[in-house]
């Protein structure tokens, strides 16, 4: 379906649109070889598809004879069939102080398994308020006991670190 003079918003030059004098063309139904731009929508235009320009950058471009509709449908679904074979990582957060209890300690690690089983990050906090800042080092040592507690579901990603007020961790999900 030749089209002489389409507005478009793609990212293809095609047929008329392509401005080099001369172009190489390759596919499967032609010669492969260097035409003239004339001799090339010739071709279009006799098997009913579009001339699309694939790669502008090389001298002569290079060229192909298909059906652009079909062309942008297939490399749709290609993205379409990409985006869902990536996995989205999310980073979950929890958090607690420098004194926290060990039922306390103990909810906060069920919640930290639960996410690091859904594939999740956790990132740990220890918050220091007030004068509880001379506890950093009891902080360090609540976290690095939380990570011994959940090595089962996760490992550490990154060892405490102290940031401001906070002191955090984060785990990963282990690899099955």
């Amino acid at each position: 379906m030749y089209r002489p003079f389409i507005k478009r918003k793609e990212e293809h030059r095609i047929n008329a649109h392509i401005d080099s004098n001369k172009v190489r063309l390759v596919g499967d139904s032609i010669e492969n070889g260097i035409f003239s731009i004339q001799d090339a929508i010739q071709f279009s235009i006799d098997k009913g598809l579009d001339l699309v320009e694939i790669n502008p950058k090389v001298d002569p471009p290079v060229c192909k004879i298909l059906d652009y509709k079909k062309f942008l449908y297939e490399q749709k679904k290609k993205k379409k069939q990409f985006k869902a074979k990536q996995i989205k990582v999310n980073t979950k957060e929890i958090r607690f102080g420098p004194q926290i209890g060990d039922h306390d300690g103990k909810v906060k690690i069920k919640s930290a398994e639960k996410f690091l089983m859904r594939g999740d990050k956790v990132k740990v906090f220890v918050f220091f308020k007030g004068r509880s800042i001379v506890y950093k080092d009891q902080g360090k040592i609540k976290l690095l006991k939380f990570a011994e507690d959940i090595e089962e579901y996760g490992r550490v990603e990154q060892m405490p670190v102290m940031e401001g007020k906070r002191m955090y961790m984060i785990l990963a999900p282990k690899k099955i």
